[in-house]
């Protein structure tokens, strides 16, 4: 008898999830294509003009004309926003009218708006580019001084034992950074200096991610006085920010909770069994890509006085670019120009001497560092080419339209759950949370008034249903941060979605409990 042929063991198909960059192009293609398919239109937007003291309303079909800045004005365009918000500069974005959606001529995309908006919106995004660009200099120069190094062994030496605590302490401090003053694209720049620590701790990249963009994100999402989403918000709805601040406090101290015993539920897994990880296939580039290595010359050398010098200044302009953000009204023009000026002051020092590296030395590391977030820069820019496709295509006002004509039937606690599933969704097309929120109160808030239900559970709404959606939309920051530790969108979405049930679920409820209380 033949001896029967072994054959090899047939390879088990396996869906491979594209990148970021990959991603980001397909839903470019499908925004030109939306605009041929969903119909044209648009909302009357008003400004507030200071050069002339005026108020300014554009028409759906463009034409422009001026009325007097008084509340008497506002109320007859039925923008029940107090008009001080308008003449103090505490909204300056064009804010929708209610009633006045029109249908207008379709403007399909050409097949040229494809490659035309990814490098358009990537000019809009130039400030944020120059400023990565500058965080990933100042981190080559640190890395190429050894500091990182050093610093990293005498701090691995004093946590031992003690790891999860730095974890709860970053993610404790990114939620209150979120809910107070809204760091989100901000919260790239803590990477550099948190992640080799994580690693070094014996964590992978997704403890890192949730540390630091997810906590931020938990606390933008139950925003208490957040000027860039709950106080633009209530602004935009026509009530003072502190209405509802109870609810947005209970809400904010249950998720941050509820996010603090998930990550050390994970890491603990991680922690104790490596094979857990998420991303337990991609460790050797991850760490490849951000662990530090001590060679002998940096352990014979130490952590020395110069080393502390440095690595205390890469750690104080953390600290300062949040005072900034909170209270000077820093943007990243300015934040780029503090960081650029802690880097020339770190260049010197690892240049000059014995061991310094010279002039062409610390400006090789500073490009070298540059370069090595070309790629997360550019991610930005092409997020925001599809939302210029979509607002040039006149397709968001017709959305927006389209979801306000669902709830205007409902009333009670079905009201609000379908608005916060309504923002959900909304929350792909406009990431903006100070964007939405200026488009959409305006049409929502009155339609609360129709129904008996507070403006301020509106607010919260948007809040939760926007953020839910956050976590995942490739449209808003996520595609950034996987870029920027080399990590899959498949991983992150299996991380983070129960995070995403547990804010729909829970803001849920609170939003109902909200309506039943306050109609008592």
């Amino acid at each position: 008898m033949a001896n029967a042929e072994v054959q090899p063991p047939k390879k088990k198909f396996k869906l491979k999830m594209p990148g970021a960059f990959v991603i980001l192009f397909i839903l470019t293609i499908l925004a030109v294509m939306a605009t041929w398919v969903i119909p044209a239109g648009s909302y009357a937007k008003l400004t507030y003009n200071q050069a002339t003291s005026s108020l300014q309303i554009k028409s759906p079909t463009g034409k422009t004309t001026r009325a007097p800045a008084t509340q008497k004005e506002l109320d007859r365009l039925g923008v029940k926003i107090n008009i001080d918000q308008f003449t103090s500069g505490g909204i300056s974005e064009a804010v929708s009218i209610p009633n006045t959606y029109q249908r207008l001529k379709q403007r399909p995309a050409s097949l040229w708006a494809v490659t035309g908006s990814m490098v358009r919106g990537t000019i809009e995004a130039v400030d944020i580019m120059v400023f990565i660009f500058v965080l990933g200099g100042l981190i080559g120069v640190v890395k190429a001084s050894g500091a990182f190094e050093s610093g990293l062994m005498a701090l691995t030496k004093k946590t031992k034992g003690h790891e999860f605590l730095l974890i709860f302490l970053v993610a404790i401090l990114m939620v209150l950074g979120g809910t107070l003053c809204g760091i989100e694209e901000e919260a790239v720049a803590f990477y550099p200096i948190l992640v080799p620590i994580f690693i070094a701790m014996g964590y992978d990249s997704i403890v890192c991610v949730g540390a630091i963009f997810l906590a931020s994100s938990v606390g933008t999402a139950f925003s208490t006085i957040n000027p860039f989403s709950a106080v633009i918000a209530s602004n935009a709805a026509g009530i003072d920010f502190t209405q509802g601040i109870v609810w947005r406090i209970i809400g904010l101290i249950v998720a941050a909770i509820f996010l603090i015993f998930y990550l050390y539920w994970y890491s603990k897994k991680v922690k104790n069994q490596p094979t857990f990880s998420y991303t337990y296939e991609d460790r050797e580039s991850f760490n490849h890509m951000w662990s530090v290595a001590s060679t002998n010359d940096q352990i014979k050398t130490g952590f020395s006085m110069r080393k502390k010098l440095i690595l205390t200044l890469f750690v104080v302009t953390f600290p300062i670019m949040v005072w900034g953000v909170m209270s000077q009204g820093w943007w990243f023009p300015t934040m780029a120009s503090s960081f650029l000026v802690f880097a020339i002051i770190i260049m010197f020092l690892t240049a000059t001497g014995p061991n310094g590296l010279g002039e062409k030395g610390v400006v090789d590391a500073f490009v070298a560092g540059a370069s090595s977030l070309v790629g997360v820069s550019l991610i930005i820019g092409l997020a925001r080419g599809i939302n210029l496709v979509m607002n040039e295509g006149l397709i968001s006002d017709t959305i927006l339209q389209y979801f306000s004509s669902l709830v205007i039937h409902v009333s009670g606690p079905i009201f609000i759950l379908v608005l916060m599933f309504i923002f959900f969704i909304l929350g792909f097309i406009v990431p903006s949370s100070s964007g939405l929120a200026v488009l959409a109160m305006p049409i929502f808030a009155p339609l609360a008034d129709t129904v008996n239900i507070p403006r301020f559970a509106v607010v919260t709404a948007y809040q939760f249903g926007q953020y839910a959606m956050l976590f995942l939309a490739p449209t808003g920051l996520v595609m950034a941060t996987l870029q920027m530790l080399d990590m899959k969108y498949s991983h992150w979405f299996k991380f983070v979605w129960p995070v995403v049930v547990f804010v729909l679920t829970f803001g849920g409820i609170l939003l109902v409990l909200e309506v039943l209380i306050s109609g008592v």
